[in-house]
């Protein structure tokens, strides 16, 4: 029997004293849009007369390459005659795909756990919670959910909150959700677990995507350059960024297109402007002429006539 409550999950094992050796999982339930299964060895795990109880990343096999979470969580075996004496161990850790479950190997002894009136064991059933806070998550989530953390208030004073370990601006949000989607493995060689290391490289990423959103007649070579040292920077450091620098390419050959047409249209207009003087003169001769012919073209009146 399982229940979930916000980012605790219980599991309740009936007949737990009469498993046999061999590990059992848990339904599978789900914490910070990831989800998750518990796996107990109710006669041990490489440790014997110790229960094993691990936290394990479920479907991991689906999960693109590179993926990672960052999870602190806590178990609890609740002692259901005095809650008050139930035993709880807590742990932090990284999961990846070298690392798909983590805990305690040694939970609790098992002489403990099953004697007589310990509270731990009633009716033959176990009764675990588990509480976990995902930290981080590195790649895409397993459930459609906002994969942050609460805002907080950076020095100028703006909301920020955490994105795929990133400290971001929430008036940024919608940028970075469209990058990841587009490009989920961009950032699959970065290793660096250090989120404010992680940030720098996203806003190092953040000012390249705003320079190349210029107009190429804005940018000036300088600016081009520091974009494609940015990006080298940005790749050294394991992001994969060939997706960027076909941009960056793009927009240096817009860039000549624009410089080229600039300049042929100033030819042009530098050769046409003396063929404009000109054609005004001839204007300002042809409305003289006109004016002089309607006064050669008029004939006398009577009183011109008289004398």
């Amino acid at each position: 029997m399982e229940k979930q409550d916000d980012n605790k999950f219980t599991w309740v094992i009936k007949n737990f004293d009469s498993w046999p050796s061999g590990y059992l999982h848990s339904d599978e339930f789900v914490v910070g849009g990831c989800k998750w299964r518990l796996r107990v060895y109710p006669k041990g795990n490489n440790s014997l007369n110790n229960i094993s109880l691990y936290l394990k990343v479920s479907d991991y096999e689906l999960l693109p390459a590179g993926w990672g979470r960052h999870v602190k969580f806590s178990f609890t075996i609740v002692n259901q005659i005095q809650p008050k004496c139930s035993f709880t161990r807590e742990l932090q850790h990284w999961l990846d795909s070298n690392c798909v479950y983590w805990g305690f190997p040694a939970m609790l002894p098992l002489i403990i756990l099953t004697g007589l009136n310990s509270g731990f064991l009633v009716n033959g059933e176990l009764k675990i919670v588990v509480k976990v806070d995902v930290l981080e998550v590195i790649g895409k989530l397993d459930v459609p959910s906002s994969p942050l953390k609460k805002t907080k208030l950076n020095d100028d004073g703006e909301k920020t909150l955490s994105f795929n370990g990133v400290q971001v601006l929430t008036s940024q949000l919608e940028y970075w959700s469209r990058i990841f989607e587009k490009h989920p493995d961009m950032a699959l060689e970065f290793r660096s677990k250090n989120p404010h290391v992680r940030t720098g490289y996203m806003n190092v990423l953040l000012s390249i995507t705003q320079t190349l959103c210029q107009s190429p007649q804005e940018l000036s070579n300088d600016d081009l350059s520091d974009a494609g040292n940015a990006l080298a920077y940005m790749t050294d450091a394991g992001f994969k960024m060939d997706w960027l620098e076909k941009k960056l390419e793009e927009v240096k050959e817009k860039k000549t297109r624009v410089e080229a047409s600039l300049a042929r249209l100033k030819e042009k207009e530098d050769l046409l402007k003396p063929l404009k003087q000109k054609c005004l003169e001839q204007e300002a001769e042809i409305d003289k002429e006109k004016a002089e012919l309607l006064a050669a073209r008029a004939p006398f009146s009577f009183d011109h006539l008289s004398f």
